[in-house]
Parts: C-alpha cells; structure tokens; sequence
C-alpha cells in the first residue's frame, strides 16, 4: 500500500507535558486488567478552538468527547507524551469531555495520531490531529483581484465564450432544501443578469420538513456547460439526480427523476462525441451519458489497484484534445486516467495524497495537477507514467484546482484557510492571498482569467457566497 509521504507524519506536540512511565504494577489495585467496554464508547475529535479555524502551527486546540460514559478518566498522549499533565480528564454527567492545549511552534504539519486512553471501565482509540500549513499572504500585487457578492451558498461555476456569461449553482441548507438558484452572472460587471429558482421536489415520506410553506426543490450543486448544444447539466445531489437546462434563458429542459445517479458530483461535457461524464462521489462509477437522446450508457468503473480497496470518484477532469478523463481517488492514493475512445483505464499511485478532492490538467507539457483536502497540498504529476514531479504544500483544506494556459500557473482554494494559493510547473508557489470565506470551485476561462467561487460562514459574512476575478498583470 502507498503511504504519504514521512513527513506528513513526524513532529511532537508542544504542550507542556508529564513523561509518561509505566510502572512495574498496580499501586491501589489488585490488578491493572480491570473492567472494560465493548468497543471504545464514545467519539472524539480534536480541532482548532476557534470553531472553523485551521489548525496550523502555534494555534490553540480543543480535543472533545461525547457519548462517553459519565464518570470515565481520559487520558492524552502523543508519543510517550501525557498532553494532560494535570491529571486525568473526567467525563461529565452529559458524557462529555473538553481539553485544550497549544501547539508549538515547530510542530511539523500532517496527521498526528493522539491516543485516548479511557478508564472506568477501560477503552482506547487513537484520532488524528491534523496540523495544516500556514503559508504568508504574498504575491496579490501581481494580480488584478476583484469579487462581488452573488447569492446565498455558492457551489461551481461555468463560462460560456460565446454568450460572455457565467452561470452559477447556489443551494442552501440540509434537506429538505428550500433556497436554490441558477444564476447567469455578467463577467464584467459581476453582477446577476438574470436568476432562476429549480422546481420543486418530492420529499421523502419520513423526512421532517420544516412547516414554513416552502416547498423542498431540486437544489442545483454540480454544473457543466455544453457550449454548442447550449445546454447547462446540473445535478441534483439531494435527490440523487439530475437536471438539464437552457443555456440562453435557464429554462428546464429535462428534470430526471430521483435516484438517477447515486451521489452525483461533478459534471464534464465530450462535445464532440456527444457524453456527458458525471461523477458518482465515494464510488468508482463515473456515468456516461448520452448528451442528445439523455439515455444512459455503459459507466466507467475504476479499480482500484490496492488490496481491498475501493477508488472514489470526486472531481473529475476531461480534456477534449485528447480525449482524456482524469480522476482522483478520495478515498485511495490513486489517480485514474481514462481513454474515453478506447475505454482504456489507468490507474496509478499518487503518494502524497490523502483525499484527493478535485483535478486538473495540463494538456501542452503534460501534467496532471491534484489538491487533496486531508493532505492540505497540491501534486504536479507526469501524464505520461504517473509519476509525482511535485509534492506542494497549499493550505487548509486544498479543495479546487484549476490549471490556466497562458500563464502556466495552477491555482489552488484552501477550503480551511480561505486562500487561494499559485504555483508554476515547477513547484513554486508564486502566490498565496485571502479568498473570502470557504473558497470552493476555481475554473480558467478561455481569455487567461481565473474565477471563483466562495461559500459564507452565516448570513452576516460580507466575505463568503462571491464570485472573483484573478488576472495576471501584464509584465
């Protein structure tokens, strides 16, 4: 099985800390092996104290349990290292408990495994703390940066060079979801030219729809744009499908029924061979179907190449001069190159990579760019063999990359640590500046821009839901 990289893993945790020694036998106990629970009881987790914050190096850190047993002694340890020096934690009568520390300055990033030790009665499992990179803002002034605010719970994004719109995807909240939009967006202005509202959907019988007169609808995530047929492909995660709509008035042209296609994600259009390629997400089936009759044809299924393993489809990428379609496992370290004329599928390992989340691709020099959401960096990978050029750290959360020819520059949003980072080729990170709250798709259009998308933290963020320009100053 491939592995990160070792040091994603190394480093301490700079708590101030009691050695740990095991003694030669009990104290107060006749024996050590005492009560114990089926399985560990509870759930921990460790993150920044500032809720939404990234966990870098030198920031404050909360580890919490719930659904423990009231009354347990829990006990920290990184290593050899006992985090609560104080004494053991004890559980509270709601099951829960807290424990702060600060993380030194050194601390190396990557997922650092703490051991949770509880007892009366006596359990232990081992949680990851994941540390990100904290790269410098630098390099904005090399860019013309600019954003406006669009609508509420931005998703992706498409440019049609022909009409000289972008169109959007907006859905907020959990299901049943009441507030979508597709939404057509002035790239010179960046303001919304016109805005539709999806229909509404069948709730699940069961569900617990809120009483607020609003129907549930088929919120619209996923979005590809076929130019020609001037036809918008959106899918309808919530319900497990799917939607297509008019590129010149977003009109429906086609709702598909519920379960459809199992998690539908991210959507590329072969205009010349007439597919559509939709990801099926956590799963190795990216659909195919036929962008004329809308009837589905056979799926790719990716095999995964480690033992008892399963590929993720996430993201996926295709490159019509070739004919390519790139994906990334999220749940392996894999990367899959299909032939979409031949069927032909390649899968090779991605070392570095822990769960991939989006892809791109580099059609001229032949490199294929993969930012990982867990592993909090960018790969630079050779088309031809697979093999990794590049191992870059980004930021937190690396969720979207995009590639843009003309400069020859990737461009990376950092979900955790609301940045958008640049690297070249090479490896050099050119770049790295604020990109609101949340960034989520970036996508290159055919001029040499780059745009973007960003979520929001709540109704009161002035920085989230906006959509953003990034042009290269001329030399």
């Amino acid at each position: 099985m491939a592995f990160p990289p070792l040091h994603r893993f190394r480093g301490l945790l700079g708590a101030s800390a009691l050695a740990f020694s095991v003694m030669s036998g009990p104290l107060d106990a006749e024996t050590i092996f005492t009560t114990t629970t089926d399985g560990f009881p509870g759930m921990v987790r460790a993150g920044a104290v500032e809720q939404g914050a990234a966990v870098v190096a030198g920031s404050a850190v909360s580890i919490t349990g719930e659904r423990m047993i009231p009354g347990q002694e829990i006990t920290l340890m990184r290593g050899n290292t006992v985090l609560n020096e104080g004494g053991p934690i004890k559980v509270d009568n709601e099951g829960k408990f807290r424990f702060d520390l600060t993380i030194d300055p050194n601390a190396v990033t990557g997922l650092q495994p703490i051991l949770v030790i509880a007892e009366k009665p006596s359990s232990a499992t081992v949680i990851d703390l994941k540390i990100s990179p904290n790269l410098a803002i630098a390099g904005a002034d090399s860019f013309d940066i600019t954003s406006a605010p669009v609508t509420r719970g931005l998703y992706q994004l498409a440019y049609s060079p022909s009409r000289n719109v972008f169109y959007v995807t907006s859905a907020v909240g959990r299901p049943p979801v009441k507030e979508s939009a597709l939404s057509k967006v002035d790239p010179d202005t960046l303001k919304v030219i016109e805005q539709i509202t999806p229909g509404a959907a069948p709730v699940p019988e069961g569900s617990a729809a809120e009483e607020d007169g609003r129907p549930a609808l088929y919120a619209v995530y996923g979005l590809g744009l076929d130019e020609t047929a001037g036809r918008l492909w959106t899918t309808n995660t919530r319900q497990n499908t799917i939607a297509v709509y008019s590129a010149d008035d977003l009109s429906l042209i086609r709702q598909f029924e519920p379960d459809f296609i199992a998690h539908p994600f991210s959507v590329q259009i072969d205009e010349a061979a007439g597919r559509v390629y939709i990801s099926s997400a956590r799963s190795p089936v990216i659909e195919v179907i036929d962008a004329k009759t809308m009837e589905k044809l056979d799926p790719y299924s990716i095999p995964s190449q480690l033992r008892g393993q399963t590929f993720g489809t996430q993201d996926i990428y295709f490159d019509p001069a070739t004919g390519k379609l790139f994906a990334a496992s999220s749940a392996t370290p894999e990367l899959a190159v299909i032939d979409t004329k031949t069927g032909d599928i390649r899968v090779t390992p991605l070392p570095g990579s822990i769960g991939a989340a989006s892809v791109a691709y580099d059609a001229a020099d032949d490199l294929v760019f993969v930012a990982s959401q867990t592993s909090d960096n960018l790969l630079i990978v050779s088309g031809a063999d697979g093999s990794v050029l590049h191992d870059v750290e980004t930021g937190a959360g690396a969720l979207y990359v995009t590639f843009e020819p003309k400069s020859k520059l990737a461009f990376v949003g950092n979900r955790g640590a609301g940045t958008i980072t640049v690297v070249d080729t090479e490896g050099k990170v050119v770049a790295n500046f604020e990109a609101g709250s949340l960034p989520n798709e970036l996508v290159a259009d055919a001029g040499g821009t780059v745009w973007a998308v960003n979520k929001s933290r709540g109704q009161d963020d002035d920085s989230g839901d906006r959509i953003w320009r990034i042009r290269p100053k001329a030399q």
